[in-house]
């Protein structure tokens, strides 16, 4: 939902060790970002219509009902990531999940938003609970993951909502466990599937038993 700046970025600041590798998508698998986002935009004025998977061309001002243009529809995004602190929650039994796996793996977010507000999103999610290293990109998450792992032989794990997300990590990081995980929102249930052989996780309890499953020896 971001724009892409070109930028490759650095991530040497995130350090992993001879452990398993779980990465994370943040916004709807690690914070809910679909309801509040549509909550924050009645409260601007806004509304967002569910008639197709985009943002573009389907928010609408409230009383007129006249479409917002692409160049406020960024505006209201990077207005709501500004306030991201008012308006996102955990998703349900994420933060026990994830601090049980973090007892045997490293895990790290990948967060697909601009850097320009994730310090906004490290504040909350250190309240949350959530203090695991963070990686806000805009850069296609494959080549990411791969750079993350480096030559690591170790189980890689990684989560996400969005099916090219999913497929971009495949192509880079065939060997690793991919999880579709998303919420049953109308804008969810509208977007592209991913391909049959990713698995779709009910809840993170579910992720968890795929997750421990993949590090089992083969």
């Amino acid at each position: 939902m971001a724009r892409g700046t070109g930028d490759i970025l650095d991530v040497s600041h995130v350090v992993v060790s001879d452990r398993p590798l779980v990465v994370c998508d943040v916004d709807d698998v690690v914070l809910h970002f679909a309801a509040p986002f549509q909550e924050f935009l009645l409260a601007q004025g806004h509304e967002f219509l569910p008639r197709s998977f985009n943002l573009m061309g389907n928010i609408v001002a409230s009383d007129t009902r006249l479409e917002v243009d692409i160049a406020g529809v960024y505006r209201l995004i990077g207005a709501f990531f500004e306030a991201q602190e008012s308006w996102q929650l955990p998703i349900e039994e994420v933060v026990q999940t994830l601090e049980a796996l973090s007892a045997d793996a490293d895990v790290v977010f990948l967060t697909a938003m601009p850097p320009l507000y994730s310090q906004q999103r490290r504040r909350l999610l250190d309240r949350l609970g959530l203090a695991f290293p963070l990686i806000a990109s805009e850069e296609p998450k494959g080549p990411m993951m791969r750079r993350l792992n480096a030559e690591r032989i170790f189980p890689t794990t990684f989560i996400d909502d969005m099916a090219h997300n999913l497929h971009s990590v495949r192509t880079h990081m065939p060997d690793s466990l991919l999880i579709h995980m998303m919420p049953d929102s109308a804008l969810h249930l509208m977007a592209p599937k991913p391909q049959d052989d990713i698995v779709r996780a009910r809840d993170w309890r579910h992720a968890e038993e795929l997750i421990r499953a993949h590090w089992l020896p083969r």
